[in-house]
């Protein structure tokens, strides 16, 4: 159809071609009337058209200048259509020329019938021959019929005596039901949390990783810092979530360069490393360890192996579904005392993992002398008493110390329930 920019179609516009033109070979179409039927031929032409002259302009689109508008826009999904008024149906009576009756005078054909032909004649034996034939095919139905006769009295005395399917036609084997489904009970929040799997799933593996010879002196270093320090946590909780039946996944890793606005998915506190759920990812906050390299070397690298332990000790909450159970506990509990104590397990626990981590691989990470006390005052002296706003949603440094230092010990996860833990032990 033609746009509604460029105003009325030409004439023979829908002609072959589309171009207004007679095709090569062509007449135009006239109709040809007999006596008594369709009149003369009217023109074609569309401007000269009587319709076209009493015709008045189409309503056109808000904002167009055309004389007409374009066919209607399809309605949105889901609206109902409205219904057409003062047309005509598809499927009606069409007042065409080949309907009428015709309008021939006189006889149409003639009034002496065809000639008729004499009826054939047979012999005497050919006609023998038919006859014995008919009677041979009379006595061969009657004979098969009584032997069916028969059959069908012996099935029905002795129903048994008659195999059902042949010896070598196999059995027809039963489609299943095509509408059994099978309904998976979901996991109760807090069988998640106090039985998960992960609990009985051994020792961290100790994989050998060294501490990245990097010194975090600047924004890049600090990235490639941690950069290194991913694989060697992928490798030893892989096998571990793995066992525990989940699906194991690389967390992402970002340097948090702002304060998150609230359009974002997660937020976070401004020179605080956090782990985000909904992407998946580490967030680091490098002004606060260039800061605490440049003070104290030693210190700010301990204290970096331990905060990116825990944030991946969230990643593994995360990967068994833990993270998601516990906020969720968190979110129906109504009680401000309540939100905070599920929040003190959930961060307790990531605390708990990252011992264990450290514990199994403490060799290769060199956490001995010097730089395993300095890791053990640190995580004495973590907790919600250093916190400038005072909110106890990490727990206190006395429980911090209390989860850590048995998983440092053990390597196992198993010491890390702290969903099962009296209200005292996550204070």
């Amino acid at each position: 159809m033609p746009d509604s920019e460029e105003g009325t179609p030409e004439p023979g516009y829908f002609l072959p071609g589309a171009t207004g033109e007679t095709a090569p070979g062509t007449q135009p179409l006239a109709l040809k009337t007999a006596p008594g039927a369709l009149g003369k031929a009217r023109s074609t032409d569309f401007d000269q058209s009587s319709v076209r002259r009493k015709a008045r302009p189409l309503p056109t689109e808000p904002g167009t200048t055309s004389e007409y508008s374009g066919p209607p826009t399809a309605p949105l999904t889901g609206a109902p259509v409205a219904p057409l008024t003062g047309t005509r149906r598809a499927g009606g009576p069409r007042p065409t020329g080949w309907q009428t009756n015709p309008s021939r005078a006189g006889a149409q054909f003639t009034a002496e019938p065809p000639p008729v032909r004499p009826p054939r004649s047979y012999s005497r034996p050919v006609i023998a021959g038919l006859s014995v034939l008919v009677v041979l095919m009379l006595t061969g139905a009657t004979i098969a019929g009584v032997r069916l006769m028969n059959s069908y009295g012996s099935q029905v005395d002795n129903p048994l005596s008659q195999p059902a399917v042949k010896k070598s036609q196999a059995p027809i084997p039963i489609p299943p039901d095509p509408t059994v489904t099978v309904t998976v009970q979901p996991i109760p929040d807090l069988v998640r949390l106090q039985k998960n799997t992960i609990y009985a799933v051994g020792r961290v593996a100790s994989v050998s990783c060294k501490e990245p010879a990097i010194k975090p002196n600047s924004q890049s270093a600090i990235l490639r810092y941690y950069r290194a320090l991913l694989p060697c946590l992928d490798k030893a909780w892989e096998p571990l979530v793995t066992k525990a039946g989940y699906e194991f996944r690389q967390p992402k890793l970002k340097l948090q360069t702002s304060q998150a606005t609230p359009d974002q998915s997660c937020t976070g506190e401004m020179d605080v490393a956090y782990y985000c759920g909904a992407d998946e990812s580490i967030n680091i906050s490098w002004k606060s360890d260039l800061e605490f390299y440049q003070n104290q070397p030693l210190a700010a690298r301990v204290w970096m192996l331990d905060t990116m332990a825990h944030e991946y000790g969230h990643h593994v909450q995360k990967m068994t579904e833990m993270l998601t159970a516990a906020h969720s506990r968190e979110g129906w509990t109504k009680s401000k005392a309540m939100k905070l104590e599920w929040s003190r397990r959930l961060e307790l626990q990531a605390t708990c993992f990252a011992a264990a981590f450290l514990g199994a691989n403490k060799k290769s990470l060199g956490l001995s002398g010097q730089k395993l006390e300095v890791w053990q005052w640190e995580a004495q002296h973590s907790g919600d008493e250093y916190s400038t706003d005072k909110i106890r949603d990490h727990g206190s440094r006395k429980s911090s110390w209390a989860w850590s230092e048995p998983a440092f010990n053990s390597a196992n996860p198993k010491s890390c329930n702290t969903f099962t833990a009296p209200s005292a032990k996550v204070s």
